[in-house]
């Protein structure tokens, strides 16, 4: 698989903006759902980003497939 540095930004790009959707359309329930993450326990939070991690590989797998 031959990524290249444009790849590595666009992918980044996306990132932020799908990341800055939620507290730009909905910052209350943005406000929420941090203060819901920051009383989780921390091996929750670890497990929770795990899972995010995985599912964005297979995604990848599957849109450079």
């Amino acid at each position: 698989m031959d990524i290249s540095w444009g790849d590595l930004g666009a992918a980044i790009a996306l990132m932020f903006i799908i990341e800055g959707m939620m507290p730009f359309i909905n910052p209350k329930t943005f406000r929420q759902m941090l203060e819901m993450v920051s009383q989780m326990d921390e091996r929750h939070v670890r497990t929770l980003g795990a899972v995010w991690m995985g599912l964005g590989l297979l995604v990848l797998y599957w849109a450079r497939g």
